[in-house]
């Protein structure tokens, strides 16, 4: 019968007019496709350890973006041994091999800081049963295959996997909270920003050569640092020879925290001017009026570097957006947001100073944060609110959504603390439900409090990440 079908005349092969299709090569094809699928769905759990099964996974990848009329010359191709899938240089990662290949060791002088290994690496921390798993398997052996003819150093990126079922202990260390995962290691240092963008080959092969873009421009003559964009934080690295210890420090820093800062370097005759002391780095606030900064620790050493850079670079309040929330969200900590109209700077400003005044000691547990209230408006419209009345200042503790009175409240020290200290203890959503606690009330007024209303629900979980893209592991107390 299923011989009948595929010699049928109107079958799909038989279709195309010029083309014979020997009837051996298309039994074989048959053949071929029907095994391939009984053994697809008997062994599930071992898709990436059974080799047989890469030429299935293959045609099934292809079949999504190829014709179906087209489709029959690749499996012909694949029958008759003129095509074979390349094979993806997938590193599979253990407790035994993780430090040696994620670590980066450079040995200068005496000190080993990092080398044999990639100066970038993606990891897909994933498990066999979860289904996002297996789709993404496929897509990221061809982007490894797409990647490797570009850079076929593997000293240069590497493609690895991590089996969160077999190797746990990796993934608590990673702090994986949902399948599949894809971090992000430059140097031996795991990225803050994992990838989220679109799982298909032509993204992640973008994304990577995206990091390995130079992220210093270089400085042709110092009358440009009169142009740049004051609206974004700047570094500048004023350097006498580019192959020097002190470039290749700053190197690595502007490589970890390019997506936070601008970084610039001017080097022999163009930085003399600015090397009067020797070798510098200056950093320029947001602004045309605050002043310069300059690095005043060894450039030659990483950790002081990275420190001072990303204290400059990453700022206390963070602006959260559309594409950043996910990231945010998946910090699990509450975020004490001030909802502002995107040119009321003043506002934005004394917000700032008044977390760095009265919660500096709070940036473990809380998360603070500014948002376009222009954008965010359903948030708002949660707590009865509009852009109309920004400024506005409220928490999301990922179960409700909490104001805070007055954003003039702000002047009374200590205000903004308390707020956050009683969302801590417990007070602001006992309150909610309860009224306020007896403590605060009038003695002998207790019994005419009124049982406050429900608060409203969290605006802010809807951005973390989706149950139609990841599996959450729901027993992770990360979120």
């Amino acid at each position: 019968m299923i011989l009948q079908n595929i010699l049928r005349p109107q079958h799909i092969w038989a279709r195309r007019p010029g083309i014979p299709v020997p009837g051996v090569l298309a039994v074989c094809a048959a053949c071929f496709l029907q095994q391939s699928r009984k053994r697809w769905f008997r062994e599930t759990g071992e898709i990436q350890q059974q080799r047989n099964l890469n030429q299935y996974h293959y045609t099934m990848k292809l079949s999504s973006i190829i014709p179906a009329s087209e489709l029959h010359y690749f499996t012909l191709l694949l029958v008759t041994g003129l095509y074979s899938p390349g094979r993806g240089e997938i590193t599979s990662l253990d407790s035994g091999n993780i430090d040696e290949i994620l670590i980066i060791q450079l040995k200068l002088n005496h000190t080993f800081l990092s080398t044999d290994n990639a100066g970038v690496a993606i990891v897909n921390f994933y498990a066999d049963w979860c289904r996002f798993s297996q789709m993404l398997h496929p897509i990221f052996e061809e982007a490894s295959n797409i990647v490797r003819e570009e850079y076929p150093d593997a000293t240069q990126v590497v493609f690895a996997r991590v089996d969160c079922d077999q190797h746990s202990d990796i993934a608590q260390r990673y702090r994986i909270s949902k399948y599949p995962t894809l971090k992000l290691f430059r140097n031996g240092m795991m990225m803050k920003r994992e990838y989220r963008g679109q799982r298909s080959v032509t993204a992640i092969a973008d994304f990577i050569r995206q990091q390995k873009v130079d992220p210093i421009r270089e400085l042709q003559n110092l009358e440009e640092i009169s142009t740049l964009d004051r609206s974004k934080r700047t570094i500048i690295g004023y350097i006498d020879q580019k192959d020097s210890e002190n470039y290749h420090t700053y190197e690595k820093v502007a490589n970890i925290l390019r997506d936070d800062c601008v970084f610039l370097s001017a080097f022999g005759e163009v930085s003399k001017p600015e090397r009067f002391s020797g070798d510098n780095i200056i950093y320029k606030p947001i602004g045309e009026n605050p002043p310069d900064m300059v690095y005043m620790g060894s450039l030659t050493n990483f950790d002081l570097s990275y420190a001072w850079s990303q204290d400059k670079c990453v700022p206390l309040v963070r602006e959260i957006t559309f594409e950043n929330g996910e990231e945010l969200t998946e910090e699990g900590l509450p975020f004490l947001i001030l909802f502002h109209v995107k040119d009321d700077t003043e506002s934005l400003e004394k917000f700032q100073q008044e977390v760095a005044r009265q919660l500096i000691s709070e940036k473990g547990s809380i998360n603070f944060l500014h948002a376009d209230c222009d954008k965010f408006r359903h948030p708002l419209l949660h707590i009865q609110k509009t852009p109309a009345d920004c400024p506005v200042i409220a928490i999301d503790s990922f179960r409700h959504m909490y104001v805070f009175p007055e954003y003039s409240d702000l002047a009374f020290p200590g205000k903004l603390r308390q707020f956050v200290l009683d969302l801590h203890s417990g007070k602001l959503h006992r309150e909610f439900h309860h009224g306020p606690d007896p403590t605060d009330s009038t003695p002998g007024q207790e019994e005419d409090r009124e049982v406050a209303s429900n608060p409203p629900e969290s605006s802010f979980q809807k951005l973390a990440p989706s149950e139609t893209r990841y599996t959450i592991l729901r027993d992770r107390d990360e979120l």
